[in-house]
């Protein structure tokens, strides 16, 4: 792929005198999952659990304005089930406590389980009703559509139908296998919604839709490619999820596996046209996502507390939902995400506010200050993504152009007479 063109910007600090010119590539200026420590969510006052192999879907079930958790579970002896955990705290703080579980012509939703999967439930609106349905991927590689026979705010379900691939006349069920894995996007952008699967075999299953989203038609099987071939996610039993992650506006894959970590193929083509090449460890806190033992980890991106950053739940072999929360960048003030221009923009107007300071004025460091410390914590996360960042002062102001960092060492109280 042709490297991105050097561009450059150019932004004045007018109140230190100081032009500062940063060259820059546009890729450089992607954002990255900035996950914190995991956490386990919670039903109740203890850990939310389920038998067998838990599935995270987080998505507003009952039309009530808030997001809820859709769960699957089963495998290892247990029977292939989907609970509903209500949403009874808000936006902001979800919290959950007792469940229901799915219903399918009047009884609980049952799917024949195998080894390390029961259901692998994501919801969707799948024909032209406008109720919200529910589509499951099954342990034998099938994958089921259950639509909705009840309301969009109390759903219940038809007994089920599978899906299939294949021209008019000869369709037959999809199948990858054994242990299929879903994720909804549109893959080629062309506004209408296709399918991707994971399966025991590692690889990314991929059925573009050559219907609509309300009559699907899914005409034929591809799998995903990565410089080598077929893409395989090390340790197998890929689990794919699809949300642009870099912040350059492209689609990037992440994937759970076997051996429970997490998986980022960065998105080197365009939106329309997804390439991918090697992957990257998914990080929280500091190091790799790394479930113990080899619990299939089993990732859904959310936005858990509605800051508009990117949430991690993943379900595994212990039948908890492990969540691994975004936590903004000190140099973020507008907290999209990344550090940028419009991060220096922030700070440069909050600057020499004194008392009272908030993160959103450019107070970095939390000193309730907007000063020297800021710029430089903001300096320093913005050349961390291979930036190129120089100081060129403008004609007779070149003493100035350390002055961020002078005022960095000068005592608070000192620093406040200053500016």
């Amino acid at each position: 792929m042709q490297k991105p063109a050097v561009q450059t910007a150019t932004f004045c600090a007018r109140s230190l005198g100081i032009a500062i010119v940063i060259f820059y590539s546009p890729a450089a200026l992607a954002a990255v999952l900035n996950l914190g420590p995991e956490q386990i969510v919670l039903a109740g006052s203890e850990d939310l659990f389920v038998p067998g192999y838990s599935v995270p879907c987080f998505t507003d079930f009952n039309n009530d304005g808030l997001d809820d958790l859709v769960v699957g579970e089963g495998g290892s002896g247990f029977d292939g089930k989907i609970r509903v955990y209500l949403n009874g705290g808000s936006t902001n703080t979800p919290l959950f406590s007792d469940f229901v579980y799915a219903q399918s012509e009047g009884t609980d939703l049952l799917l024949p389980a195998s080894g390390c999967m029961g259901a692998f439930p994501r919801i969707a609106h799948f024909d032209a009703d406008n109720k919200k349905d529910l589509l499951v991927g099954r342990a034998d590689g099938t994958v089921q559509l259950f639509c909705n026979i009840g309301t969009e705010s109390n759903p219940t379900f038809d007994e089920g139908t599978l899906l299939e691939v294949g021209t008019a006349g000869f369709k037959s069920p999809i199948d990858v296998g054994s242990r299929a894995t879903i994720a909804l996007t549109d893959w080629d952008n062309n506004g209408v919604r296709d399918l991707v699967l994971g399966a025991l075999d590692g690889y990314i299953h991929l059925y573009l839709n050559q219907g609509t989203n309300t009559e699907p038609d899914f005409v034929s099987e591809t799998i995903v490619q990565d410089l080598y071939g077929n893409l395989q996610v090390p340790s197998g039993r890929s689990s794919p999820a699809l949300m642009d992650l870099t912040g350059d506006g492209n689609k990037d894959l992440l994937v759970g596996n076997t051996n429970g970590a997490i998986l980022l193929y960065t998105n080197q083509g365009s939106d329309s046209m997804p390439s991918f090449s090697t992957y990257d460890y998914v990080i929280a806190d500091g190091i790799a996502i790394d479930l113990p033992g080899v619990p299939r980890s089993r990732p859904f991106i959310s936005d858990w507390t509605g800051d508009g950053l990117p949430d991690l739940l993943i379900g595994a072999g212990d039948g908890r939902i492990h969540l691994f929360q975004s936590v903004p960048e000190e140099a973020d003030f507008d907290e999209d995400g990344d550090v940028d221009a419009n991060d220096f923009a922030i700070w440069q107007s909050g600057f020499s506010t004194i008392n009272g300071a908030s993160h959103g004025d450019g107070d970095a460091d939390a000193d309730r200050d907007v000063d020297g410390y800021d710029f430089l914590i903001w300096q320093r996360a913005y050349s961390s993504g291979s930036l190129s960042l120089i100081s060129i002062p403008e004609p007779s102001t070149l003493i100035l152009c350390a002055f961020p960092a002078f005022l960095a060492l000068v005592p608070t109280s000192c620093r406040k007479k200053l500016v």
